[in-house]
């Protein structure tokens, strides 16, 4: 299948049926969860609130983590959080099918008008960063490791096809530490909708006119075919999966993705002329400078943490977002336990002790206590059928 000259990569068969069956059983063992299976699915108790999520694969597996945590304590709560992607979420959200989604893209004006998803907030759960990933062989054996200097113009040139070779001058030049092979440049993006394409297509168009100009921003662009080495794949997982399996290959994944697989990945240089490390430390930078954030029932379309003032921050990192509605009898089968429920595992998501606590490990940076008290009130702002479900 093609689409915009890309060849789209689709993942093989998973894991076997067994090995599936026992996986369900041990995340349901530790974490709690209470019910029964039937041809290895989990059938919870009839006392289990099941809460349905769908949305960004960015902040998958904090948000995995999470609600595994979550139910462990409170066992008659499952929460069931289906990574389709940013624009699939929003999808969700709109036709009113999920209980909340996940986005890395803010909602749009359109999408929160009358007609889409009015009354809609915005609850940030962490913060991430995307990057450059690539895998290149080395002499006599093994991946070139990380750290391969890049700037932005170079990225976008890779991405328009102006630069195809790895032994390119304008990378070697600034890579004298670095013996780059001789050989065609391919690259992998996402075939989805997608937040984290969102997040690296600004960037791009905030460093590059011609990428600005040619192709711009937004969760599906249409990508420049590099004479048939450009190549999509859907989710996070997918992109990594792709480069890991392949020499020579590049593309964008969010942090803990690469860190996760032992990907190599790129030092960006940032508006200061310093190439960053992605790490938590120079992610957190970028929050240094964030300024005043709106209310949770406002637009976030202008917040942004790219190219930060911040000299030690990395220039590509973003929050990510949960949405839900104010008034939640607009979604389908909810009741007032379930909307209680629901509001109490936002609020476990966005406190330390909580959800916070787990983004280190997992490649994220935690929520600061400004972004915290924006989300308690947020919360605390959602309704059932007229009444606050959690004081």
């Amino acid at each position: 299948m093609k689409t915009n000259g890309d060849t789209v990569i689709r993942r093989s068969g998973g894991i076997s049926k067994t090995i599936f069956i026992l996986s369900l059983v041990i995340v349901a063992a530790i974490s709690g969860v209470s019910g029964y299976f039937i041809a290895g699915v989990l059938k919870p108790s009839q006392s289990t609130i099941i809460l349905n999520g769908a949305g960004a694969t960015f902040p998958y597996p904090f948000l995995s983590a999470a609600s595994i945590n979550y139910s462990r304590t409170n066992p008659t709560v499952q929460v069931n959080y289906q990574s389709i992607g940013s624009g699939g979420g929003v999808k969700a959200l709109i036709t009113k099918t999920v209980d909340f989604a996940a986005s890395d893209r803010p909602l749009t004006d359109d999408q929160r008008n009358s007609t889409n998803a009015p009354n809609s907030l915005h609850i940030p759960e962490t913060v991430g960063s995307v990057v450059f990933a690539y895998n290149l062989p080395k002499t006599p054996s093994g991946t070139l490791p990380k750290g391969l200097n890049l700037t932005g113009d170079i990225i976008a040139g890779i991405f328009l096809g102006s630069i195809t070779n790895w032994s390119n001058a304008t990378i070697q030049n600034i890579n004298p530490g670095f013996a780059l092979p001789n050989h065609v440049i391919s690259v992998v993006h996402r075939s989805d909708g997608s937040g984290t394409t969102f997040v690296w297509t600004s960037y791009l168009s905030s460093v590059s006119t011609v990428w600005n100009q040619t192709i711009g921003s937004n969760t599906a662009v249409s990508w420049p075919s590099l004479s048939g080495n450009s190549y999509g794949s859907s989710g996070n997982e997918g992109v990594a999966g792709a480069i890991r399996g392949n020499s020579h290959w590049a593309g964008y994944v969010e942090l803990a993705y690469a860190l996760q697989n032992s990907m190599s990945y790129s030092y960006i240089k940032n508006p200061y002329g310093k190439y960053i490390e992605p790490t938590l430390a120079s992610t957190k930078a970028a929050l240094n400078t964030i300024g005043s954030l709106p209310a949770g029932d406002r637009s976030w379309k202008s917040i942004t943490l790219l190219n930060s003032p911040d000299q030690a921050a990395y220039p590509i990192a973003s929050l990510t977002y949960l949405l839900v509605y104010k008034e939640l009898n607009v979604v389908q089968g909810m009741t007032q336990a379930k909307a209680k429920a629901l509001a109490d595992f936002l609020w476990f998501i966005v406190h330390s002790p909580g959800g916070q606590d787990l983004a280190p490990a997992l490649g994220y940076v935690p929520l600061p206590s400004s972004v915290t008290t924006i989300n308690e009130t947020t919360i605390k702002s959602i309704t059932f059928n007229g009444t606050i479900v959690r004081s």
